[in-house]
């Protein structure tokens, strides 16, 4: 299986592009693993980098409740 992002050429995840991200957030709020993603583990990394400085601006939230 081909990564998504590979396939779109996405070089760099934005952090303020919140509607790419929140599809690699399951419902508790927690990062998809690579398996569940497809991604490969250059853009997985940088997938949670940009989820976790999206969350820190309060630009997502830490947790769905």
């Amino acid at each position: 299986m081909a990564c998504l992002l590979c396939q779109k050429n996405i070089e760099d995840i934005d952090f303020k592009n919140t509607q790419l991200l929140s599809r690699f957030i399951s419902a508790m709020g927690k990062i998809r693993p690579r398996k569940k993603t497809g991604l490969c583990a250059n853009h997985q990394r940088k997938l949670a980098r940009a989820i976790k400085r999206a969350r820190f601006l309060g630009l997502m939230p830490y947790s769905k409740k």
